[in-house]
């Protein structure tokens, strides 16, 4: 596993920055909600109020924060700008509960559950709105640029899964591209556009955009694992979820890639079955087990990790010592959470 740049964060430090900052975040999304009530609709505000904050990691807006401070800024009006990742991010899962006919996010009932399917799609294009809007206000236009152009690459991403859910042989540069569009763009954005706000040089907005590619990679090889082998009652979804929506995720890819003809036969057979694959959740984990699909996928995480890690190599002064060593133990704990 790749070793941090510092071993001076532990895990518990890290936490508690993540926490204070996490805080700092949710205090200006109440403070924009406050100036946001008075011109709009009464239950857009209480939709909004369920949807926002419904517990969430903050991660997005965290990294527009850590990448502008690194990049030499201490302006706390970041924090304006970084809510906007949030609530694009909390858009594009009142959509995708939608699409994916979730009742539970979080081990709470969806949006569109609570509130009804057509309340939900309105509310999530509000949130996209309202954050293009905002990316626009603190981050020019080329930050908006960045940013109009991670969400139309998460779109296309979309459909690319949407286009690949009956394709049940997927090579990993195929899920690499899905996972790109759903999860990486949007973290890299965050990470681009925070360096953008903070006076950044090229090569330093490189270096995050990388980073951010990285980490979002990580982060969704992780949560197709925890879908697997994660605890329900912490991660607040079912185990085996995603076998059960047929999603071809990365264990299940390269348990498929290397199974034998007999194993392979049974997989696809489970797959093209949708109204039964429940029944055969224990079975896949089992080959997935057996064919070694947990751990090579987890190496594709430390990978990423590594490489997230290395691009962070240009920011070596003191003065942002504290903050690479941040996203250095963010990135390191991405493999480690549990939910």
């Amino acid at each position: 596993m790749y070793v941090p740049y510092s071993t001076q964060m532990t895990i518990n430090q890290l936490l508690a920055e993540i926490k204070k900052e996490a805080s700092k975040i949710e205090n200006q999304m109440r403070s924009d909600l406050i100036e946001l009530r008075p011109v709009i609709d009464d239950f857009l505000a209480e939709i909004l109020e369920f949807g926002l904050f419904n517990g969430g990691k903050r991660l997005r807006p965290l990294l527009v924060v850590v990448a502008s401070r690194l990049c030499g800024s201490s302006d706390e009006g970041i924090y304006r700008l970084a809510c906007a990742f949030e609530y694009l991010h909390a858009a594009t899962l009142f959509h995708d509960d939608i699409i994916d006919n979730s009742d539970i996010r979080r081990g709470k009932p969806t949006v569109n559950r609570k509130f009804g399917t057509t309340a939900a799609i309105l509310a999530g294009d509000f949130l996209h709105a309202y954050a293009m809007s905002s990316v626009g206000r603190f981050s020019g236009k080329e930050g908006l640029r960045v940013f109009c152009e991670a969400t139309t690459g998460m779109v296309d991403g979309e459909f690319m899964q949407l286009r690949n859910s009956e394709n049940h042989n997927l090579s990993e540069l195929d899920y690499h591209d899905v996972i790109m569009g759903k999860t990486g763009l949007l973290i890299s954005a965050a990470c681009a556009i925070g360096a953008i706000y903070g006076g950044g040089s090229s090569e330093r907005v490189l270096a995050l955009q990388t980073y951010g590619e990285n980490l979002g990679c990580a982060f969704q090889i992780i949560d197709d694992l925890l879908d697997y082998q994660g605890d329900s009652a912490k991660t607040g979804k079912p185990v085996g979820n995603d076998l059960l929506e047929g999603k071809m995720t990365l264990p299940l890819i390269i348990t498929l890639n290397k199974a034998a003809d007999s194993d392979k036969k049974d997989i696809l057979t489970v797959l093209a079955d949708g109204k039964n694959r429940e029944k055969f959740v224990t079975e896949i984990y089992q080959l997935i087990e057996k064919y070694n699909g947990f751990n090579l996928a987890r190496g594709k995480a430390e990978e990423a990790v590594a490489t997230a890690c290395s691009a962070l190599q240009v920011f070596n002064g003191k003065a942002t010592f504290f903050e690479r060593e941040l996203l250095e133990g963010l990135a390191n704990y991405v493999l480690i959470r549990e939910k």
